[in-house]
């Protein structure tokens, strides 16, 4: 009797790991597998050059006399901004002249048309510089004659060249660290990984790049005090990220 039941036992666990080996799922292969791996890096630098907009503008019921005191008035802006910022880059630019109509509260004859009652005269100035701590003087002497019509902060040349390498180097970093997660997840050896494409930019896929320039409103140019009080600029930061993307295989 006791041997009988000693049989049954064993024969019901003979049974049970063998219905177990029949549903237990098989170890994923991963030899020659290839795994894309998508990453990421950023990274901020403290912009080093403004862009500022200036221009004047002028009206007259004679468009000789107006354009000349705009002519007089870029001028000596420009030798404001050259004295107090010898090393700015000035680009005077949109030149335009237009007349000006009354507002008519009755209706003209047809055939008649319309005499203006004056023109104006205006011209923008543009000015890159590097000198950030000089700018709000810069700035407050040339607006006793200029207006000041937009102003935003970005990296020079050399400050994005910098930040050019920094990020890739910051996007590198990131793959290789997913890549080694990757395969400690998967239960492989880091060695057995073999780095097969780089795709910087994720195929050209480019971020578009946000235009901070301030919007630019005409503006009358009013009479200027005799002293401007300096204003005060924060030149803020540029933050920079690169995508990238890794085909690894696994050996």
């Amino acid at each position: 009797m006791q041997l009988s039941k000693l049989r049954n036992a064993l024969l019901a666990v003979l049974l049970c790991c063998g219905v177990n080996s029949a549903f237990a799922q098989p170890a994923i292969q991963t030899s020659g597998a290839l795994v894309v791996v998508p990453a990421f890096g950023e990274v901020r630098q403290r912009n080093d050059e403004a862009h500022a907009t200036l221009m004047i503008e002028e009206q007259d019921k004679d468009k000789a006399m107006a354009a000349s005191r705009v002519n007089q008035k870029m001028k000596q802006g420009i030798d404001i901004i050259k004295r107090e910022d010898p090393q700015a880059i000035l680009q005077t630019r949109g030149y335009y002249t237009y007349p000006v109509y009354a507002d008519e509260q009755t209706p003209r004859p047809a055939g008649k048309a319309r005499q203006p009652v004056g023109w104006r005269v205006g011209h923008y100035l543009e000015l890159t510089t590097t000198n950030i701590t000089g700018l709000p003087n810069t700035i407050a002497s040339v607006q006793r004659i200029l207006a000041l019509n937009g102003l935003y902060f970005g990296l020079s040349e050399a400050a994005a060249k910098k930040v050019e390498e920094q990020r890739i180097a910051a996007a590198y970093r990131n793959l290789t660290d997913r890549i080694a997660a990757i395969a400690k997840t998967m239960g492989r050896s880091l060695s057995d990984a073999v780095l097969d494409t780089v795709d910087f930019e994720a195929s050209g896929a480019y971020a578009p790049q946000q235009d901070l320039r301030a919007s630019k409103t005409m503006m009358a140019a009013a009479v200027p005090p005799e002293r401007v009080e300096e204003p005060s600029f924060e030149p803020g930061e540029t933050t920079l990220s690169m995508r990238v993307v890794g085909k690894v295989r696994f050996k």
